[in-house]
This record gives structure tokens, sequence and C-alpha cells, in this order.
């Protein structure tokens, strides 16, 4: 059996879905090889040796045996080798944007999801601070796709494969997507896209994508 050229080292999160979207959006053939977070699997030596924080997603180039930590430079790297999603023409909207969710989109909802959903009551300040913080984000967001398609502009690109992911655990945010129009048009019209609803279940559990 041919050795599929992108190996993906990934665990369930929206992280992790952001590359395996991103393989199916570029139709290439992968391998996935499962990091169990709760088994504290991302401390593993072998896998440190990719991954030097310890953190998933990670990819493997058998194409030319690189490995790739970091899912926005992975979405760039795949980016580059496949020539979609990160038009030339329009990189540095698409950047900044990719860079947002990377360094505060991702983070933030994040935190929240950490005291609003896993540890619920055991910090008042943490959870009032990342709602609010998160409904900031919801703001944001929605006011951007008011005055563009997607959130680089007309095209759907990378910035969206990084964002999306987070905004369709939604459920777990209590904020209430289908009140923000035009974050809600974007989302569904990100979820009807075939590689999104392959990508998204990429552990294949039969995952559903959450209507807003």
């Amino acid at each position: 059996m041919a050795l599929k050229v992108i190996e993906l080292f990934t665990a369930d999160t929206p992280n992790g879905k952001k590359i395996s979207i991103m393989l199916e959006e570029i139709k290439y053939e992968y391998k996935v090889t499962k990091v169990n977070l709760f088994k504290n699997e991302q401390f593993k030596p072998e896998f440190k040796k990719i991954s030097p924080f310890n953190k998933i997603p990670v990819i493997k180039d058998h194409d030319n045996g690189k490995a790739i930590f970091e899912s926005g430079a992975i979405l760039i790297y795949l980016s580059n080798k496949s020539g979609k999603f990160y038009d030339e023409k329009n990189r540095d909207q698409i950047t900044q944007w990719l860079m947002a969710q990377m360094g505060y989109v991702g983070p933030m909802l994040g935190q929240h999801h950490q005291f609003h959903h896993y540890n619920p009551g055991k910090s008042k300040f943490g959870e009032d601070r990342y709602f609010k913080i998160s409904k900031a984000i919801y703001n944001d967001l929605d006011l951007r796709l008011s005055q563009s398609k997607f959130l680089a502009g007309e095209e759907y690109s990378i910035a969206d494969i990084a964002t999306w992911p987070w905004i369709a655990r939604h459920d777990w945010h209590d904020i209430g997507l289908k009140n923000y129009k035009n974050m809600a048009r974007w989302y569904n019209d990100i979820a009807g896209r075939a590689a999104v609803i392959k990508g998204y279940d990429f552990m294949n559990k039969g995952e559903k994508i959450s209507s807003p």
C-alpha cells in the first residue's frame, strides 16, 4: 500500500479540524495519526521531536520529510504546496485575519471553553471575563462579515478555514450565533461545503455540524 503523502498528528479539537478541513479542500490524501490528549500522548518524547511545545496539530510531509507544527503555519504550508486559498493578490488581508484567529479568536474562545464549558463554577472572574471577550469577538466578526462575504474579502481562504472550527463550537459559547446574521450567513455558507462536512468528521464518529 502506497504511503499517503501527508500524515496528520491530531486530536478532535478546533485546531485539529482546521487541518483536516484544509486537506479535504485541497483534495490531498492523508493519514490521521491520533494523539490522545487525555492520556498525555502529546508529551511522549517521539512526539516532542516534531512538536516542541507538545501541541497538536502537526503534519509530516512524506513527500520531502518535513514536519510542520502550529496550525496557522500548517495552513500556510499547505496553501503554498497546493496553490489554493492563499491568493497572492490578497495575501496581506488573508494573513491579517489568519493571525487574528491564531493570536486572539482561538485563544480567547479557548479560555471561554475552559471556564464556561469544562470548569463551570470554579472562577466567576474567569467565566465573566472570557464570556465578555467572546461576545466582543462575535460582534467584531459580525461587523467584518457585514462588509465582505468572507473574512479576508470576497474569496474563501485559509483565514476562514482557521476561524470557522472555533465558531462551530458555538453551542459551548451560550452567546447565540443566530443573533449575528452576518456571521451566521458566513457560518452556514462554509458549513455546507462538502470538504468541510467531511473534514469536520475526520475521526469518523458521525459528528454533525450544529446549526446556529
